[in-house]
């Protein structure tokens, strides 16, 4: 049936109450989006500040910035310092760790972490004061020679109003969870101006497997478009970086990318390993939280005293490289400095994001790679800097799980929608390449294993199931006359392990049942056994179920009076008693089935 068409079927009442509904959630979700726009917008703001005052002015740094990004203000005359440059992460370092440690300890780290883990497991609450507490930090951390990204912020900005919004209105923990959601897809959406790939991103990040949280995507498209929109108006429209206008034209070149996946995985594992051993380093440290991040900050500031180009955001490197203006020495250093001057800033406690310097990491490996096939095949290799933009979407798909998104994410990034098949080749490989770890240490499997599904799987394998599956299971047992005298059922019960008894009039039909505890008050009365008949102990409010019946049913059935046997009837006339099905036996083909299916899954 058509969505027209269905919709013509409600009855006018509800199909009012559905349009209001459905203007009021989208009235939600542009709330979210402005909020989100609005934090991007501030946020960018205190970055370009941040950045002029404390590496240009003071450190006189300045490095390049993407073309989709100029700077505000004019530089200023400041010689540049490598010293002061040494000194400076760990100066931002102290300032965030107090913040962060002092009013909101979970802002610490990568922000987008932080938000799957309040979508699975806290019922999408998050603290009305992280997301300010988040911003303030990561601006400090990032500003002053910090290595990070700007998506973890705004994630949580976006992440957090949608959580407080769902929580001033009361709404359930399915609504807080995809409204927070959606606040995640418009924070990064807008930051990195790639609003279609911040939907796709907020549905996808949640899970390890390539699965979609589809109740997220809507949603977060509609607060990502507003957002988008938002930052646009005020810092001007097009891509974060401007790249030359490659194409894919010869099949051999398939080869080189290929080689590019491979590189590209073992780059990952690098990243994540370095990243989550720094971090487990840093909290065995005998220290102080607050005074972590500033010891992050220094061994940031000792390894950009020599490589100064791994400080920061870097995106500016990140252009050159895609137009081709860097050397293979310098983009390999930058690569493996940024892997190593990320894990310092961030898996101290710093506050900041991951996906940016993944950015800058896959794309200056992809620049190596295409420089290098470029010397040993100029013919089939061309334009090297097309290995950068497929480096970055196979980098970030290496280290996060996410190759969908991500391809959409460099290509609107980038501007570049010609390299959509190399791109899928190498997210794909490295998707199958580096599945067993990822970046997002709060990720889980499957939708079946996130608390925030609890339930619902059980519920749609027993809906699977049918009752007449369970055939072979269904006991045959004997209908007792419902003229049956209790003391000539005494003795029967008596003989028999039986704990349910139907019982049946003259023409053998069900008509009422009775189970062991109903008999026990009789049975310890003396002098009624010749006086009351079974039909008095019996219940004619039968509960049944048919072979059509499904196992949720059946099973709601049992729990309704308490009862561990359900008679099984005719579907077409209730009277004629096919056998008794025991709860026990529903459990156990139940776990049969389960079991099956995850068998089968490992095949």
């Amino acid at each position: 049936m058509s969505l027209k068409k269905w919709f013509k079927t409600i009855p006018g009442k509800d199909r009012s109450a559905n349009i209001a509904l459905a203007g009021k959630q989208v009235f939600y979700f542009v709330a979210i989006g402005i909020i989100a726009g609005l934090g991007s917008i501030v946020f960018n703001y205190l970055c370009q500040f941040g950045s002029h005052f404390f590496m240009d002015f003071i450190a006189g740094y300045r490095p390049p910035s993407p073309v989709g990004e100029q700077h505000l203000l004019l530089p200023s005359g400041t010689s540049f310092n490598r010293w002061i440059l040494l000194f400076l992460p760990a100066f931002g370092g102290i300032l965030s760790g107090w913040l962060v440690y002092t009013f909101a300890p979970e802002a610490e780290g990568h922000g987008t972490d932080a938000a799957i883990d309040a979508y699975h497991k806290k019922g999408g609450f998050i603290r009305s004061r992280v997301p300010f507490i988040k911003t303030i930090a990561s601006a400090l951390t990032l500003t002053t020679g910090g290595s990070g990204g700007r998506e973890g912020p705004i994630a949580q900005i976006g992440a957090g109003f949608g959580s407080f919004l769902a929580t001033k209105l009361n709404l359930s923990d399915r609504q807080r969870r995809i409204m927070m959601a959606a606040g995640i897809g418009a924070g990064v959406g807008s930051i990195f101006r790639a609003p279609l790939a911040g939907a796709l991103f907020a549905a996808e990040v949640l899970y390890r497997d390539p699965e979609f949280e589809s109740d997220v995507i809507i949603p977060a498209g509609i607060s990502s478009v507003v957002a988008y929109c938002l930052f646009c108006l005020v810092f001007g429209w097009g891509s974060l970086f401007e790249s030359p206008d490659f194409t894919f034209r010869n099949p051999l070149e398939l080869g080189p990318y290929i080689v590019l996946a491979f590189v590209l995985v073992g780059t990952g594992f690098l990243y994540v390993k370095s990243f989550y051993g720094v971090t487990a380093l840093f909290r065995s440290l005998k220290v102080p939280n607050h005074i972590k991040p500033a010891i992050g900050g220094l061994c940031t500031g000792i390894v950009g005293f020599f490589l100064p180009q791994t400080l920061a955001f870097g995106y500016g490197f990140a252009q050159k490289a895609l137009d081709n203006e860097l050397t293979i020495p310098f983009l390999f250093f930058l690569a493996v400095g940024k892997i190593i001057t990320t894990s310092f800033s961030i898996g101290s406690g710093g506050s900041g994001g991951v996906f940016g310097p993944s950015i800058v990491i896959g794309g200056a490996i992809g620049g190596v790679v295409g420089k290098l096939f470029h010397i040993i095949m100029p013919g089939i290799v061309t334009a090297p800097g097309a290995f950068v933009v497929v480096g970055m979407a196979g980098f970030f798909t290496a280290v996060s799980n996410t190759p969908i998104s991500t391809i959409i994410f460099v290509s609107e990034m980038t501007n570049s929608y010609h390299l959509l098949l190399p791109s899928l080749l190498v997210c794909s490989l490295s998707y199958l390449g580096a599945q067993k770890w990822t970046i997002f240490h709060n990720q889980v499997k499957r939708k079946v294993d996130s608390p925030a599904h609890a339930g619902e799987f059980f519920v749609d394998i027993l809906q699977t199931i049918k009752v007449g599956d369970l055939m072979h299971l269904v006991k045959k047992v004997e209908l007792i006359p419902h003229d049956m005298i209790f003391l000539d059922f005494k003795k029967y019960f008596s003989k028999t392990k039986q704990h349910y008894f139907p019982v049946m009039d003259h023409n053998e039909r069900l008509v009422s049942i009775f189970s062991s505890t109903d008999v026990r008050e009789v049975l310890f009365s003396k002098g009624i056994e010749r006086l009351v008949l079974v039909q008095d102990i019996g219940t004619s409010d039968i509960i049944v179920v048919t072979k059509s019946d499904d196992l949720n049913t059946a099973l709601q059935k049992f729990t309704t009076r308490n009862i561990d046997s359900l008679p099984v009837v005719k579907e077409d006339d209730h009277g004629i008693l096919l056998g008794m099905l025991n709860r026990r036996e529903v459990i156990a083909f139940y776990n049969e089935q389960v079991q099956k299916m995850k068998n089968k899954a490992k095949e």
